[in-house]
């Protein structure tokens, strides 16, 4: 029967991975917490229940344009809905409340705001509502990546209706993030479903780099390898973004950028001409993104590396919403991880707040540094119903693949400048080239770890960065005391781990 209704009115011939098992728990007025990644199908999981149950349903966002976006889709479909923001005339809120008044199913999309506002509370107390569905809700959580305050006071609704269920969705949140998900919106024993983080049309690659010169390179081979397709470019800074786009636009044409300094008119006309096609390249901040739903685009480059895992993730999901192969690529250097740790010094965050975001800069940075399977480590991060050991399409597990970005030395490199990045990258070399007996080691740590990841269920960069595996097997420390002289290994760590990298070093 959901099958049916499914095709009949979302002209959808089946659901998506996760799909069913957040729609059944709204449909038996659970509340749910649900991970779907971007482009999962998350809209979908409160627009059914809302369609099937012929009721109305409450949406809350924090963009206008992606509200306006949906419900014209809705309106295509045959699905009454509208949203409510600053700006609107008397005449269209009241044209949308007359809808609602005349009962059946309309899908109603508000910010955060609004719900605070005691004229709208009253009014839904009084209707019959099938759900209250809270979009990007990792908003919510001040241990998320885009925390807003706003958010935080959404704790209302079970508050003025404890009767309706509430589904909380986000595209990526660690069990720490739903915990808090949970307590601030105050769900009654909440359904938590984790799906769709694997994506295997994407090929994920990592490139260290040790100067912008090589970066623009390993961007402009990339630029070179996918001529065809929308490409996003991820910066750190509003300066960067200018920088690298006036450099781009001397090469390339339909290249444009984004960040939250421009005019409000600039941006949202940069957001249109993207989406139209006018601009094929566009290199941007995190500003840009939420709500995006482009299915073309064919690379998704972080020029600057991000402040999580959170963030890449979001960012990497924007490449191939279409199922087609598409490659994400982030250049990393010890640079940018400076750039972020100036974020996190100067940041107003409390003391726990600022402790975290260093933990989770360190767990991108050995993210960044890992050999093990990318996929794998991020299914294992966000604790993924679906797990894997190779996926079999990333630079860890197909090297050779058509999909990478490959190495090349543009003209315009004087010899001066590749004699100097020879230098470093020998000196580099020199310092993480192992002898056969720290070979040996290494490969045996490596081991340890991945048994001890699988133990813990945790991705094994979590555990030790191969960084310091290949300290560990340089060093061969023999006490307790020689291994806090490693790089990576703290008191946590230590008292975690240390014994057992004894042990396996005495092997």
């Amino acid at each position: 029967m959901l099958e049916q209704h499914l095709k009949k009115i979302f002209q959808l011939s089946g659901f998506r991975t996760g799909q069913l098992d957040i729609i059944n728990a709204v449909l038996a007025k659970k509340d749910a917490l649900a991970v779907l990644p971007t482009g999962g199908g998350k809209s979908l999981c409160y627009q059914f229940p809302v369609s099937h149950q012929n009721k109305l349903g409450i949406v809350i966002s924090p963009l206008i344009a992606l509200m306006k976006d949906q419900v014209l889709n809705l309106r295509k479909k045959g699905i009454a809905a509208g949203c409510l923001y600053s700006g609107q005339s008397d005449s269209e809120k009241r044209e949308i409340f007359n809808q609602i008044n005349q009962g059946g199913a309309y899908l109603l999309y508000l910010s955060p705001e609004r719900v605070q506002k005691e004229g709208f509370q009253k009014w839904i107390m009084q209707k019959d509502i099938a759900l209250f569905a809270v979009d990007e809700a990792h908003c919510v959580s001040q241990w998320g990546h885009d925390f807003r305050a706003e958010y935080a006071e959404l704790k209302i609704l079970k508050t003025l209706r404890p009767d309706v269920p509430i589904l909380a969705l986000t595209a990526s949140a660690t069990p720490t993030v739903l915990d808090d998900i949970a307590r601030n919106l105050q769900l009654v024993k909440p359904e938590r479903m984790v799906h769709g983080f694997y994506r295997p049309n994407l090929y994920y690659q990592v490139q260290t780099c040790t100067n912008e010169e090589e970066k623009t390179n390993w961007l402009l081979q990339g630029l070179k390898q996918f001529p065809e397709g929308r490409i996003l470019i991820y910066c750190g800074t509003r300066k960067v973004t200018e920088g690298l786009s006036a450099e781009l636009k001397s090469r390339f044409n339909q290249v444009g950028h984004y960040h939250a300094g421009l005019p409000i008119s600039e941006r949202a006309e940069t957001q249109e001409a993207f989406a139209r096609g006018d601009l094929r390249i566009l290199v941007a901040t995190n500003a840009f993104g939420m709500g995006i739903d482009q299915p073309d685009v064919r690379l998704v480059v972080h020029y600057q590396m991000p402040a999580n895992i959170d963030s890449l993730y979001q960012e990497m999901g924007r490449a191939g919403r279409d199922e087609k192969d598409s490659t994400c690529l982030m250049l990393y250097s010890k640079k940018d991880k400076g750039l972020q740790s100036y974020f996190i010094q100067n940041s107003t965050a409390s003391g726990p707040i600022k402790s975290l975001k260093w933990k989770n800069l360190e767990a991108l940075v050995a993210y960044s540094e890992t050999s093990e399977c990318r996929h794998a480590e991020i299914l294992t991060y966000y604790k993924d119903s679906q797990r894997l050991k190779k996926c079999g399409h990333c630079d860890s597990c197909d090297p050779q693949s058509k999909r990478k970005i490959i190495e090349m030395t543009f003209a315009k490199t004087i010899k001066s400048s590749i004699a100097s990045l020879v230098k470093k990258t020998k000196q580099s070399l020199d310092k993480t080239l192992l002898t056969p007996e720290q070979e040996a080691r290494f490969q045996t740590l490596r081991r340890w770890r991945k048994e001890k990841a699988l133990e813990l269920d945790l991705p094994a960069f979590v555990i030790l960065a191969d960084k310091s595996l290949r300290d560990v097997a340089q060093k061969n420390p023999q006490t307790l005391d020689d291994l806090k002289k490693i790089y990576g290994i703290g008191e946590a760590k230590l008292e975690k781990f240390g014994w057992d990298i004894l042990v396996e070093l005495r092997k």
